[in-house]
């Protein structure tokens, strides 16, 4: 099988590369460009997208003797992935751009450039397992699972995936834990044996949103009321806080009743951040619209676990879809649940799909 190696400059993708060619594919080893003015050096960014990254991901693939080539997609993750974040922010919902990354750049636009060439699948150096099951009528149907390494799982950000870009993707790291992947990088003789993960938004270098945001949208200053109205403080754009939020609220003064206040609503057709005691986070019922399905959708009601968050927890539900919209009652109150995260459901290890959160409530007292 012919396949294109996505290659970050990092260990995780190095090992993967690697794995691959020992299965018997034919790999190539390619290098997404996508910022348009790259950091030179690793010090001054926090992502995956430097120039250095760049070389350190074609020294790794001379290593393994496979063809390298760069591919600039760095317009394309511009428009779909840089310019989304921001719409979002400014409508005040929370996006996460690593879900939008892989839906539209890396099994979207990646994929479909690599089968245009003649390749067969991508594979990727994700947390991630893809499981064959028998499937309706012969032959065999993929499903995506959590990886065994629970520290590291990256299914979540995978959730957008659909049946066929599935069918072409392959995580051939799943099976295994990140410090097994680092000693397996160094007795390849990988020097990205040591290199520390990527972190943060790849964007946003030095890990500030609200400035990043507060650039990129202009300052927009406004009042940080309370439930009933009454103004605690300025803030210079609602577009840099999120639901859930308890730090850097700068507000003049305490809660009469000493509570920390979050972020309860964020009202950006008022520019009004609205701040309220944790009690007023708790939801136990959520919508979400855009919906990608692993899989065949769920038939009627399914019971599920929903997770709202990269690292967070998963909560017994029940869900069940309506279109491109889904609806999931959760068994318990979860908190900090913002328009625009995503919500992923699973069964038991597998990934049954997502949605991107519209609204979350309380429907049970």
């Amino acid at each position: 099988m012919r396949v294109v190696a996505a290659m970050s400059g990092g260990v995780d993708s190095a090992v993967a590369a690697a794995r691959m060619l020992d299965a018997g594919h034919d790999v190539v080893g390619v290098h997404l460009a996508l910022s348009q003015s790259a950091a030179t050096l690793r010090e001054s960014a926090r992502g995956c997208c430097t120039i250095e990254d760049a070389g350190d991901a074609r020294r790794v693939a001379d290593v393994l003797g496979i063809p390298f080539y760069v591919w600039d997609m760095a317009e394309r993750f511009r428009r779909d992935v840089v310019e989304d974040f921001t719409a979002e922010y400014a409508r005040g919902r929370t996006p996460n751009p690593c879900l939008r990354c892989n839906e539209k750049i890396k099994f979207a636009a990646l994929l479909d450039k690599a089968i245009a060439l003649g390749f067969d699948a991508v594979a990727t150096g994700h947390y991630a397992q893809v499981v064959e099951v028998p499937g309706v009528g012969g032959g065999v149907r993929r499903e995506l699972h959590r990886a065994v390494d629970s520290a590291k799982d990256q299914s979540y950000v995978l959730g957008v995936l659909d049946a066929e870009q599935l069918a072409r993707a392959f995580f051939p790291l799943g099976d295994t834990t990140k410090p097994q992947i680092r000693e397996e990088a160094a007795e390849r003789g990988f020097f990205v044996a040591r290199k520390p993960d990527s972190h943060d938004i790849c964007f946003i270098p030095d890990g500030d949103t609200r400035a990043w945001l507060g650039r990129a949208l202009g300052e927009a200053p406004g009042d940080i009321v309370d439930t009933d109205g009454a103004v605690l403080g300025r803030h210079a754009g609602a577009f840099g806080y999120t639901v859930g939020q308890r730090k850097g609220l700068g507000l003049s003064r305490p809660a009469p009743d000493g509570e920390p206040r979050y972020v309860v609503e964020v009202r950006t057709d008022t520019n009004q951040v609205v701040v309220g005691t944790a009690d007023l986070l708790g939801v136990d019922a959520i919508t979400g619209d855009h919906a990608r399905w692993c899989g065949p959708a769920p038939a009627g009601v399914v019971r599920v676990g929903a997770q709202v968050r990269a690292h967070g927890a998963e909560v017994p539900a029940t869900a069940w879809a309506d279109g491109d919209r889904v609806e999931v009652r959760l068994d318990e109150r979860i908190r900090g649940v913002a328009p625009g995260q995503s919500v992923v459901l699973y069964d038991g290890t597998r990934v049954v799909g997502s949605a991107t959160i519209a609204s979350g409530r309380l429907d049970r007292d």
